[in-house]
């Protein structure tokens, strides 16, 4: 597939996907937002990638935010049907069945914080910045900041980003739970890539119950959850991924998983 504002790299089970708008910032517009779609679309049928690393190019912002000259030139109608299409669009990334790793380079703001947020697991260049600064331009979050931001870091902490719109550090990001762990910048993209290949040796079925457990129990009651975990635990004890992970830790050897 081509792309105007995307990079796709395969490197074996790992495939790294690249925001390509460094001159303004990585900033989603229309048209990425519609890559966006197609590259993960095409990433979820591709049996092959067991895990996706998400970043930006350049050393400055992994994605700065959305196009304001879109925003500004929004109808009400117009506006409520681009702010859908972000929510559907971030959905699949997050419900992908496979790992996705967001490695935030810079500034991760409004849209990009969003998109960061949609990822299974965030991982921070000391350099990098996070905010939702909508409230600064009269907006709120659209792709989703208002519900995914709460259960991630809690709704008081929420709450004052939101309602403030100020940008934090990688550090104050690692404290509240936004980000999962921190590194030097200049270690970053090797970071994340050692950490999706160490995914991509994990058995696929079960990362992918795992993160659709994870996802489903946030929104459900606590036994529904237990009830959803339970049937799929009865799932993968059928896989062969289970029988060969079983075997190899009895017989004291690394595991070799196949996706069955």
């Amino acid at each position: 597939m081509s792309f105007d504002n995307l990079l796709l790299e395969r490197d074996g089970a790992v495939a790294v996907v690249t925001i390509t708008r460094p001159k303004v910032l990585n900033a989603l517009n229309a048209a990425t937002i519609a890559e966006l779609d197609r590259v993960f679309d095409e990433l979820a049928g591709d049996a092959a990638v067991r895990v996706v690393v998400l970043t930006g190019a350049g050393e400055k912002s992994f994605v700065a935010g959305a196009d304001i000259g879109e925003l500004a030139a929004q109808s009400p109608s117009g506006g409520e049907a681009l702010a859908r299409r972000g929510q559907q669009v971030f959905d699949r990334i997050e419900q992908l069945g496979k790992p996705v790793i967001a490695a935030v380079n810079g500034f991760a703001l409004g849209g990009g914080c969003e998109l960061a947020m949609a990822c299974t697991i965030r991982i921070a260049a000391d350099t990098a910045r996070f905010g939702q600064p909508e409230v600064n331009l009269g907006l709120l979050p659209g792709y989703a900041g208002t519900q995914r931001l709460p259960r991630l870091i809690g709704r008081s902490a929420a709450m004052d980003l939101l309602l403030t719109g100020r940008m934090i550090g990688a550090d104050e990001a690692l404290r509240v739970g936004l980000v999962s762990r921190v590194v030097p910048a200049a270690d970053l993209q090797a970071e994340a890539k050692r950490l999706a290949g160490e995914l991509a040796a994990k058995p696929p079925v079960a990362m992918r119950f795992i993160i659709q457990t994870v996802n489903a129990g946030r929104d459900v009651p606590f036994d529904a959850g237990q009830r959803l975990e339970a049937a799929l635990f009865g799932v993968v004890a059928s896989t062969d991924d289970m029988r060969e992970g079983t075997a190899a830790f009895l017989e004291k050897r690394q595991a070799r998983f196949t996706g069955k």
